[in-house]
């Protein structure tokens, strides 16, 4: 009698990070005999993995499992708000089990109870890089668990714990992996990269006869020499991120830096408890800029948090536009259950926060389109994500997919395929996007080891 192969789906909200832990349950499944399901219909089970962040995620978690439920009837949960189980229960009791996040054994456990494996690991069932919900030619590669900060708008530190870094070799075989596996980005993630492997004591670890430390610099060197691009995300702005500059203009890693400043107003930092001096920033991002012309600054921010004062808004405003940073993001401030802040006097009223935020969003969007205009004209190396019978859509170093902005390429695409890197000339700019003609294949940044 042949029996049923088990197939598992899988719903990933949130962050990046999330999405990294839902890769490893996948793997974990895959590597037990599971088939991987793309639809409700076809799962024998359907995992979960929620967000829990702000209310807002909260109740998208919730309204998912619910879909999951109606849709399939036999859900896991997992992630951040698997902490809070007894809410989730409370509006869908239905659900087989709840775990809290990368608590992996505890989901491939439950998966197993809902719907057992039929036999024993088999090893050539998953590749060696492991399962990826991301295109091919790029993935997320996560350092570190956990944050030490006490921002007070934040909970990741009691949803996710305190920073657990990975030993350096551990990473380095990992992402060795992908680039042979031909992933050509690795975009490297955690609640706070710019802390990596300081609760290991930056200590060293053996990998292929070198000892390499657990610091964000040594890190990144090693992971530049692999070959693909190297993008950091989610940078504290601690002072040894200005080592990292030198590597930027050595071509070692992309010319990219991903920093959430929140704000500017000291008054507003403070209450944040986030770094006060923005002047300090301010003269940091020249001199980053001097060492490494092509460095493109990501970076997000909060207005309508408690006590914010138009005046704290204006400037916040000033701030940005002498910064110019070339990629922004703006949240509007949202009480976390949990968080320090939700106790602050003075919120803020929600037409303020929308009417802010706007104000926010176009001042960014100016000093981007600045940024952007100065690169018409020039040739810049591009990464291929998609290519259809119009042409082909890309990103520059100074783009991380689905947040940042995409060049649009033209001329002869025809023979182009996602993971190409190619040389374009720019020929136009708007606000965050590039329009650019192919010149040829790029060079390689960086030989392999």
């Amino acid at each position: 009698m042949k029996h049923k192969i088990p197939k598992v789906g899988i719903v990933s909200l949130g962050c990046s990070k999330a999405l990294v832990d839902s890769e490893r349950i996948l793997t974990s499944l895959r590597a037990e005999g599971y088939e991987i399901s793309a639809d409700y219909a076809g799962a024998d089970v359907v995992i979960v993995n929620t967000c829990g962040f702000l209310d807002s995620a909260r109740a998208e978690s919730l309204e998912a499992i619910g879909e999951a439920i109606a849709e399939n009837g036999r859900v896991v949960v997992t992630g951040c708000m698997g902490l809070d189980a007894a809410a989730i229960r409370a509006v869908h009791p239905a659900v087989l089990a709840v775990t809290g996040p990368h608590q992996y054994e505890a989901v491939v456990a439950a998966v197993h109870d809902a719907a057992p494996p039929l036999h024993a690991p088999f090893l050539d069932l998953v590749p060696p890089e492991g399962l990826h919900l991301t295109p091919r030619h790029y993935a997320y590669l996560k350092v570190s668990e956990g944050c030490n900060q006490s921002c007070s708008f934040c909970i990741i530190p009691s949803l996710r714990g305190r920073l657990a870094s990975r030993p350096a070799a551990d990473v380095l075989d990992e992402a060795e992996r992908l680039a042979i596996a031909g992933v050509k980005e690795l975009l490297v993630i955690s609640q706070d990269t710019g802390a990596y492997g300081l609760d290991l004591g930056h200590g060293e670890s053996d990998w292929h006869g070198a000892r390499v430390a657990a610091r964000l610099t040594a890190l990144a060197g090693a992971l530049g020499k692999l070959g693909p691009w190297v993008r950091l995300h989610y940078v504290y702005p601690y002072p040894h991120v200005d080592d990292l500059i030198p590597l930027m203009a050595e071509g070692l890693v992309l010319p990219y830096l991903d920093i959430p400043f929140q704000h500017a107003s000291p008054p507003v930092l403070k209450a944040m408890r986030r770094p006060a001096d923005q002047d300090k920033v301010l003269e940091r991002i020249r001199r980053w800029r001097g060492l490494c012309p092509d460095l493109a600054i990501r970076s997000t921010f909060i207005v309508g948090f408690p006590g914010e004062t138009e005046a704290d808004f204006e400037a916040l405003l000033d701030w940005l536009d002498e910064a110019e940073l070339d990629r922004v993001g703006c949240f509007k401030y949202e009480n976390v259950a949990g968080a320090a802040a939700n106790a602050l006097p003075f919120h803020v009223d929600e037409d303020e926060k929308e009417e802010r935020q706007l104000r926010l969003t176009e001042v960014a969007r100016q000093a981007a389109d600045r940024r952007m205009q100065a690169k018409v004209g020039r040739v810049l190396d591009v990464i291929v994500d998609e290519v259809d019978d119009e042409g082909a859509i890309g990103r520059s170093t100074a783009d991380s997919p689905e947040v940042d902005g995409s060049v649009f390429l033209q001329g002869d695409t025809a023979g182009l395929n996602p993971g190409d890197i190619v040389k374009a000339e720019v020929f136009a700019a708007e606000d965050y996007d590039l329009w650019a003609e192919v010149a040829g294949p790029a060079a390689p940044r960086r030989p392999g080891r």
